[in-house]
């Protein structure tokens, strides 16, 4: 990561080393000298309007004034007032004449956040302030010019709007000259740990207590987690925990008794959410989940068994064979039933036990287990996925000479995540 960088992440107080944190930062740091205007894409929570600041900062306006309006909060009858300004007597409450945020805002950055909720005919008047730098006040018949440079952001996906004729095509194009998207929570997990540090100990300084920490375990919770909160629910959940907690070290089991939704599992389902289609990171990350389920069904498995094992040998008694066991079977009597109806589910019948078929005996003293049973047997052999997942690997540090950065993005996983299984399959 350049210097640069480094410096724009602390100024503004960005957390985190995901590459693709790094490159919405660089196309930001990039355009900011432009006037070009900038559409950033991004879910509800993760930090779109920090990334309008940096634009800002870094541009020759940034002597002058910016103001942030989220275009969702202001009623669609008042919205071309707030936008533009009216004259008096335009309409009912116009007093006197009003100034618009386009005309006090000349020479300046206007960030629109929630675009996608701009009205279709606010939507026209702002396609020509893009195009010309023209506009009218409400009620008022002079053209007025502006210089404002436009930042728009969405957490919707504009061109399905676009589709539905919600939102004007023409207009879409003009603000999306250079698109940023800013990654999920979900997307930058290496990152999770990192921001929760953080938080805490700027909750630690408010309200001047010592900060709380998590243990291997809490972090692999926190890890797992979805996060469709983003960084604004990461940052509850640490100042909930700051508060409420009474351990400064926070456990797995901690978290499963104030926080039980951390603990809900979402299995790799498509979906979209907010209009953005799962990545293929996320589907993977998930996807360890299910392998965690599979493998613990496995262990769970065996422990039945062994559990079987042991009572028939502390009950000295010898296992079956397996071909006379299949051979217990329900099956019903020969009944007639009048026409229409059929036996009753519900009341089954089983064919008495053959003596001659099925015996237990009394195993021979001085044996220690019972016939036909080997200890081996308790360990299946591993499970298909497992072995793919391993194989995956090992072909991913094989293509890039064992440099696991480059490894772990050809597999779309965080090199925290690599690393560990690197460890588990002993590679």
């Amino acid at each position: 990561m350049s210097t640069n960088l480094q410096s724009i992440k602390a100024r503004f107080g960005i957390v985190g080393t995901s590459h693709l944190l790094d490159a919405a930062l660089e196309t930001a740091v990039r355009v900011a000298p432009t006037d070009l205007t900038v559409l950033v894409i991004g879910e509800s929570g993760v930090g779109k309007e920090v990334f309008s600041k940096i634009i800002h900062s870094l541009s020759s306006r940034k002597h002058n004034e910016f103001i942030a309006i989220n275009c969702g909060a202001i009623p669609e009858g008042t919205i071309n007032s707030e936008l533009f300004g009216h004259e008096k007597g335009s309409f009912t409450g116009a007093v006197g004449d009003r100034k618009g945020y386009f005309e006090t805002v000349h020479g300046g950055t206007i960030f629109l956040d929630e675009i996608s909720e701009m009205p279709l005919d606010t939507q026209s008047y702002l396609l020509r302030v893009l195009e010309s730098g023209e506009f009218i006040r409400v009620g008022a018949s002079k053209v007025q010019k502006t210089d404002v440079r436009v930042i728009a952001a969405t957490n919707v996906d504009l061109q399905e709007r676009v589709r539905k004729g919600k939102f004007r095509e023409d207009l879409y194009y003009r603000l999306s000259t250079v698109p940023i998207k800013v990654p999920s929570l979900q997307e930058r997990r290496e990152d999770i740990a990192v921001l929760f540090r953080k938080f805490a100990h700027d909750f630690a300084e408010k309200y001047r207590m010592q900060p709380i920490r998590l243990d291997e375990r809490a972090e692999m919770v926190l890890e797992n987690y979805r996060w469709p909160g983003n960084i604004r629910e990461l940052k509850n959940v640490a100042e909930q925990l700051s508060v409420l907690s009474e351990n400064r070290l926070i456990t797995a089991e901690d978290l499963a008794r104030t926080m039980p939704q951390l603990f809900n599992r979402h299995l790799p389902v498509p979906s979209e959410r907010n209009g953005f289609s799962a990545t293929h990171g996320g589907d993977f990350q998930e996807r360890e989940l299910l392998y965690k389920v599979l493998f613990d069904m496995k262990n769970d498995l065996n422990d039945l068994k062994t559990m079987f094992y042991e009572l028939v040998k502390s009950n000295n008694l010898r296992m079956p064979e397996l071909s006379a066991a299949r051979q217990l079977r329900p099956s019903y009597p020969s009944v007639s039933y009048p026409a229409g109806e059929t036996m009753p589910a519900e009341e089954p019948f089983y064919q008495p036990l053959d003596k001659d078929r099925i015996m237990p005996i009394i195993i021979e003293p001085g044996k220690t287990s019972p016939a036909g049973f080997d200890k081996s047997d308790v360990e299946d052999e591993p499970l298909a996925m497992d072995e793919i997942e391993k194989e995956a690997i090992k072909r991913a540090l094989t293509k890039y000479k064992g440099r696991r950065k480059e490894a772990a993005e050809e597999l779309k996983i965080s090199e925290r995540t690599l690393y560990r299984k690197i460890k588990q399959y002993d590679l």
